[in-house]
């Protein structure tokens, strides 16, 4: 696996889509390095030489991507919970921050593992559910 910026890319793959395994990289900025650094985008990631592993890290380099890219979009985001900005509040409450609904989706924001639907019953299961909390 070759490793760039820090990252194992998957080397089964061709170089332009492995290299979206960079945080902060997508395919328009995995074109643009490639197209930089003179590699062959369709040349799958395994079969990449040192030298060409070190011009697309040198290219890399010019962009923020996966540890700076990472704790600045933390920082935005205490930013806005310091300042208790709209987006902040609905952060701290771990909330849709986009204009979601709510009321229907999100169910891993609020709480989907928690909360079942229990439908209609069958008398032994009732019995089964009771059995079981009286135990408890």
């Amino acid at each position: 696996m070759p490793r760039i910026v820090g990252v194992d890319i998957p080397d089964n793959k061709k170089v332009l889509y492995s290299l979206t395994a960079v945080y902060g990289v997508g395919l328009k900025v995995s074109e643009k390095v490639l197209a930089q650094s003179g590699v062959d985008p369709d040349k799958r990631a395994r079969d990449l030489t040192q030298d060409e592993v070190g011009k697309i890290n040198k290219v890399l380099e010019n962009y923020i991507n996966e540890g700076n890219l990472r704790r600045q979009v933390a920082e935005n985001i205490n930013r806005l919970k310091r300042i208790r900005a709209y987006r902040g509040l609905r952060h701290i409450a771990k909330l849709p921050a986009r204009g979601q609904r709510t009321k229907t989706n999100s169910r891993n924001a609020r709480g989907g593992a928690k909360r079942k639907t229990v439908g209609a019953l069958t008398k032994e299961m009732a019995a089964k559910l009771d059995a079981a909390k009286a135990k408890k």
